[in-house]
């Protein structure tokens, strides 16, 4: 690009322009952060602030939009929401020394994935950075969350890896191109494959945690290092500093957790509903922390429940000794402490980053000073070996550092340093004799005020400060005749004059190098007290993740106390015993909820479950994986009693919708999600299967349903909960061991339906759907033509029957010929299985073109055989 036609303004800008071309630049002007150019145009839009075009270079006006640099976050904030990236540039040189164009650096860069700044963080909730490295259908995932410090790796087979994503709830995501996942909230970078480069990554995180090799972190392999060194590096750019709290490496493995898929993490509303709302959700219900440390690792238990038992009993008991005697007192008295408990996980984050702000320094003041309560109460707890272990790290934590902050932070510091105010007085002899240097100021005025009188003879003499005129004295015209000679002009107004006296110049001089030396040394001494919190950075870790376990121990006791919770009870076998079992979420929505009871166990795998539409079928499905998955978080569960087996993964196929996207029909979707839980459940796996074979015809869905209900069963021998309104799957009971039939029943008056919402045992053929019909507002024409159509149907012989027989014969497998035959029949070509899924009717245009395109790319690089 030739830049010599534009002004050296423009030359600057546009030169660093040039190396972040995917990013908007904030380049700092005065008071102002301004855009330039299509920059300027972006944000214009986004921010909804004006547009403007002033002054030329290269001969073109230049379009421009600018943000007041002491509002930025709140605009950064936005646009970080937005998905975008920005990189500010600051003044490095100083405008009152620089000869011509001020020296400008870009400072640091702020995305999605790497804000520490509160107000572009979410309080409950963390921003990941994630990067990918692929290769073979593996993928290295690194994970960072900058804010903390917390630095991780692991490796995925790349099917697993949208469900990782959505587990980490990632919030930027990098790779290298052609390795791009599909968005789910979250912002893609495509990065260089350089910065991918095994060699280099194994050097710069080598040489960040002062080691010769990572074997001490655990088994990294080639993927993960190259996925870690490709995030490091990204970070590293975008602070432009030393990361001092990654201290460690962490070398994850998925077998630790009980395995949720994206689909099953939806279905259950974890975190949010299916409409995309925050409430009502599981998190939502359980929520009672105190501290949004709390918060967020609440919401990250739910998302990683455990597999190790020894975890899960350790938080059982800590939760039982916060309950007590059954009253919760303890719990009560811990919240009631960690109310004043402050963001220390984030603070401790802005402290490494060199960008901690006054009122960060107060809250972990606060929160020092509250630990001698705190550990007295645990003191009292400690038959828990896990609030034994917590007490441990408050009880030990460095006094030096509540003492720093005690006498250096003054009581109520200004927001910025740049304000002054921030260092306590008595912390620092020099500061405090510039600032009695400035608090004489006024002694100084009042005296010099009386003096000026008495000399002059002019009793309305006033002695004053401003900002843009500094020290003046002011005299009306009625008095100008007296005005001494020594007394110097500075300023006329319409009804006074204002001037300047060599004692009063000397003292302005004095005055405003103490202030200007104040500020400086004030700005000095608070580095200095980061600094030095530096050194502690792996103590203040350690007591943000206790304070933040605590705070979600106490919420798990309170919630059991008032929801009436009990401790689940684990055995090394598949079971599931549960008595008055209750869905957490729903129960609190409801005036009435009914518990139910549930047997699973080896010779009673499978729940074949029917009952009418409305029935509360859906319902006692979740409420059963909801139960599962706050057993393995460590909370007590809605129920009486609860014995569990452990599990290793929880799938559900529960609802569909088009992906019209990617041209999935719903039925094909459905097929999808039930083929990965046939490829994946395990004998240790929760399956939870609604309706399935719904979305094609009555006798293909029939035989699907049956066939992927014997599979389960025989084949993946997993714990089921398949609930049908084929009522002839009920025959399964008879024809399988392992299968029984129950039912949520509904009686009928008057043809209106109530419905009784308790799980009993047998089956029920009657679906109520023309009663439900009528609860959702068919109109009564229809309903009557309906119930006409239904009687006759009902009464045409042989129909009930022609459908029982497929399965009332006893099941056999073909005979191995047979099955030698339809192996050796060709398979159809993938573009025919895609293409007969299609519904064009439910197409737009745009849609079918493009699914044309695909298809017409899927024959070409995989051309049917010929003949």
């Amino acid at each position: 690009m030739d830049l010599s036609a534009h002004t050296p303004v423009m030359r600057q800008y546009l030169a660093l322009k040039a190396q972040h071309p995917e990013r908007l630049v904030f380049y700092r002007m005065g008071d102002f952060y301004e855009l330039f150019y299509e920059d300027a145009e972006k944000a214009a839009r986004l921010l909804d602030i004006s547009l403007t075009r002033r002054g030329m270079s290269a001969g073109q006006p230049i379009p421009m939009a600018g943000v007041p640099y002491h509002a930025a976050e709140g605009y950064l904030a936005r646009l970080v929401e937005l998905g975008e990236s920005v990189a500010i540039c600051e003044q490095v040189g100083d405008p009152a020394t620089s000869k011509g164009l001020v020296e400008r650096q870009v400072m640091r860069i702020v995305t999605p994935g790497t804000v520490t700044e509160a107000a572009l963080l979410p309080d409950h909730r963390d921003a990941p950075l994630v990067a990918l490295a692929q290769r073979a259908g593996q993928v290295g995932v690194a994970v960072l969350t900058l804010s903390s410090g917390r630095f991780r790796v692991l490796e995925v087979p790349l099917p697993d890896l949208m469900s990782e994503l959505e587990r980490i709830q990632a919030r930027e995501v990098l790779c290298q191109s052609g390795e791009e996942p599909a968005t789910r909230g979250w912002v893609v970078q495509v990065l260089p494959a350089w910065h991918f480069d095994e060699n280099r990554a194994l050097r710069d995180l080598t040489q960040h945690f002062g080691v010769h090799d990572l074997a001490g972190f655990g088994s990294v392999s080639p993927l993960m290092l190259q996925a870690a060194g490709a995030l490091f590096h990204y970070v590293q750019q975008a602070q432009g500093m030393h990361l001092p709290h990654i201290d460690r490496l962490e070398v994850q493995q998925t077998k630790d957790w009980v395995h949720l898929d994206e689909v099953t993490r939806r279905n259950l509303e974890i975190t949010e509903t299916l409409r995309g709302s925050v409430a009502p959700t599981l998190y939502s219900s359980l929520d009672t922390c105190r501290n949004s440390m709390g918060r967020r690792l609440l919401r990250h238990w739910l998302h990683h429940p455990l597999r190790d038992l020894n975890v899960i009993r350790a938080r059982q008991e800590g939760i039982r000794q916060l309950i007590g005697r059954g009253d919760g007192h303890g719990a009560q008295q811990l919240q009631n402490l960690l109310k004043t408990t402050g963001d220390v996980e984030r603070g401790v984050g802005r402290i490494a980053l060199g960008s901690a702000r006054p009122r960060d320094l107060v809250a972990l003041r606060e929160t020092l000073q509250g630990l001698p309560d705190l550990g007295t109460l645990l003191q009292d707890l400690t038959d828990s070996a896990r609030l034994r272990e917590l007490y441990d790290v408050l009880h030990h934590f460095p006094v030096e550092v509540v003492t720093l902050l005690k006498h250096s932070i003054a009581s109520e510091p200004a927001n910025l340093i740049r304000e002054g105010g921030v260092i306590a007085p008595g912390f620092d002899a020099e500061l405090d004799e510039l600032r009695s240097i400035q608090n004489d100021c006024g002694a100084f005025l009042q005296a010099l005020e009386q003096q000026e009188r008495a000399r002059t003879g002019i009793p309305t003499l006033k002695v004053e400060y401003n900002r843009v005129q500094g020290f003046y004295i002011e005299v009306t015209h009625v008095h100008r005749e007296r005005i001494p000679d020594n007394y110097q002009r500075r300023q006329t107004l319409k009804n006074a004059e204002r001037y300047l006296t060599p004692e009063l110049k000397a003292f302005e001089e004095r005055a405003l190098a103490a202030g200007e030396r104040a500020l400086a040394r004030e700005k000095w001494l608070y580095q200095q007290v980061l600094e030095t919190l530096r050194r502690f950075l792996k103590e203040l870790k350690m007591l943000a993740l206790a304070i933040a376990e605590l705070d979600v121990l106490a919420c798990f006791a309170e919630r059991a106390v008032a929801l009436n919770l009990a401790a689940p009870e684990f055995c090394g076998e598949l079971r599931m015993e549960i008595e008055g079992g209750r869905h957490l979420v729903v129960e609190q929505q409801v005036d009435r909820f009914v518990p139910n009871d549930t047997h699973l166990h080896e010779g009673r795998r499978l729940l074949l479950i029917t009952g009418p539409n409305m029935g509360g079928k859906s319902t006692y499905m979740r409420q059963i994986a909801l139960i599962a998955l706050l057993a393995h978080t460590g909370s007590f569960v809605p129920a009486r009693r609860a014995l569990l087996g452990p599990l290793d993964q929880i799938f559900t196929r529960i609802g569909a919708g088009d992906d019209l996207a990617s041209g999935r029909s719903t039925f094909l979707v459905e097929m999808s999600e039930a083929a990965y839980i046939l490829h994946h459940a395990t004998p240790a796996s929760l399956v939870l299967v609604d309706e399935i074979g719904r979305g094609t015809s009555t006798f293909d869905g029939l035989a699907l349903a049956h066939a992927i209900a014997r599979h389960l069963l025989e084949k993946n021998r997993c714990a089921c909960l398949f609930a049908t309104h084929y009522f002839e799957l009920t025959h399964l009971e008879r024809e399988v061991a392992g299968v029984a039939n129950v039912h949520l029943d509904a009686v009928e008056h008057r043809d209106r339906i109530v419905f009784l919402h308790a799980l009993e045992e047998g089956a029920v053929s009657r679906s109520y759907g023309l009663q439900v019909a009528a609860l959702a507002g068919i109109p009564r024409p229809v309903l009557r033509w309906a119930r006409e159509l239904l009687a006759r149907l009902e009464q045409q012989p042989g129909l009930r029957p022609a459908q029982d027989d497929l399965f009332q014969r006893e099941w056999k497998p073909l005979p191995e010929e047979e099955q030698e035959e339809n192996l050796r029949k060709p398979e159809p070509h993938p573009a025919m299985v895609r293409l007969a899924a299609l519904e064009p009717d439910r197409l737009t245009p745009r849609e079918a073109l493009e699914t044309l395109y695909a298809l017409v790319a899927q024959v070409q690089s995989n051309p049917p055989p010929e003949g």
